[in-house]
């Protein structure tokens, strides 16, 4: 039987319930878990904890990331500006399916508002159960990868269209 991942959850203050869930759900399965946060409902920004969920998945191929925020949206984003992350935003069954065996996702990520217990704990449990099914999608996987490391250089040019490019004093 192939060894557990270790999970790695994180949320912010709009996922913080459902993260909560995941947790005890997980817990009662015998997953081995890694909490990055937040810890309460009080108001904290999702980029953080994508952050630091996509960073501790990045360590092992044996972690595997489960994110939430209001939608979903945000911190799917924040999570996939980080090389190596393939973070999935799943709102059924299917979609976590496929996720795993086209995309071999390593990070779920799931909106907390509002969210369904069962349809929840479905999800989750379909996810961690999928497998990648290789061939076609493995070719698919090495051009996403191409694209990091292709236009990773090109952070600095980014900030400047963006109009993030810090003012010199």
């Amino acid at each position: 039987m192939p060894k557990r991942p270790l999970i790695i959850l994180g949320s912010d203050h709009a996922g913080f319930k459902i993260k909560e869930f995941i947790k005890k759900e997980l817990l009662k399965k015998n997953y081995p878990l890694q909490d990055v946060g937040t810890f309460s409902l009080k108001r904290v920004d999702y980029p953080d904890f994508a952050e630091k969920v996509a960073l501790e998945v990045r360590k092992d191929k044996n972690r595997k990331g489960i994110l939430t925020c209001g939608t979903g949206i945000g911190a799917s984003i924040a999570a996939n500006k980080i090389p190596g992350i393939r973070a999935a935003l799943v709102s059924n069954t299917k979609d976590a399916r496929l996720s795993i065996e086209h995309n071999n996702a390593n990070v779920l990520v799931l909106g907390g508002r509002p969210f369904n217990k069962e349809n929840t704990r479905r999800i989750t449990n379909v996810w961690l159960k999928s497998a990648f099914q290789g061939g076609r999608h493995q070719r698919r996987l090495k051009k996403i990868s191409n694209l990091e490391k292709k236009y990773l250089g090109a952070a600095e040019q980014t900030k400047r269209i963006q109009g993030f490019q810090e003012k010199r004093t």
